[in-house]
């Protein structure tokens, strides 16, 4: 499928990232189709996290090529990031600002139009308009999470880039993730996440891949649901 920027949503080559004198990832290769949800699984310290942070630009690659939407993340970043929501551990918010005004502030970096409305419809997307002027600190783990999957989609990114974005939700929020991931994908964007649930990330998925030793080192397509739009489906899917 063609999409929004480039034959692929991604592509990456031998890519190689380490810290200091350790190294993360190592000659890892990747290409991610357009209108797919692919979940990344590995144990901890399989260069997962740091994987999705080199695609968001937030980490700069050692050696190797890496593109995002037809753009190169270490000369084009200003671009990528652009199209690129991302949900990481941390939920890029502030605390003593309200849900409201932390979207409009990220709205207002992106040049946003009709923001207030954009900042509406993103919040009723998460079920959290109607604690849009609570700050962010009086928010439990859960709500804060909602908060920022729904910055991760106000400018209308044509990718996300979700490291456990389940994490500390309860199902009824879980099910709205899904929700979100399902038509995002149906759009012909692209999705690409981490968990540490197997079983779930097996329902979502429409492929799979294993990170192990900085390497991509087993792929898997997922069974197709059956029922059309649907993500992928695994077991119960």
């Amino acid at each position: 499928m063609s999409g929004p920027g480039g034959e692929n949503a991604i592509a990456v080559s031998g890519l190689r990232k380490g810290y200091g004198d350790l190294p993360v990832l190592s000659d890892l290769d990747l290409v991610v189709p357009w209108g797919e949800l692919l979940v990344l699984f590995g144990s901890n310290g399989a260069g997962k996290t740091t994987l999705l942070r080199v695609l968001a630009t937030q980490a700069r690659a050692d050696a190797g090529t890496v593109t995002v939407a037809g753009f190169d993340v270490g000369k084009q970043g200003r671009s990528v990031r652009r199209r690129v929501g991302v949900v990481g551990h941390q939920g890029f918010l502030y605390d003593d600002l309200t849900c409201r005004e932390n979207l409009a502030f990220y709205g207002r970096l992106f040049s946003l139009s009709q923001l207030d409305r954009r900042v509406d419809e993103a919040l009723a997307r998460v079920g959290m308009n109607d604690r849009a002027d609570q700050r962010v600190r009086t928010l439990s783990h859960g709500m804060t999470k909602r908060v920022a999957i729904a910055r991760a989609v106000l400018h209308g990114p044509d990718l996300l880039l979700l490291d456990e974005p389940e994490g500390g939700l309860d199902p009824e929020s879980v099910g709205m993730l899904r929700g979100i991931l399902e038509q995002f994908v149906n759009d012909g964007k692209t999705v690409v996440m981490t968990t540490h649930n197997v079983e779930r990330g097996r329902e979502w998925a429409h492929r799979t891949a294993h990170l192990r030793g900085g390497k991509v080192v087993v792929e898997h397509p997922e069974a197709v649901a059956s029922g059309a739009g649907s993500l992928g489906g695994g077991p119960g899917g």
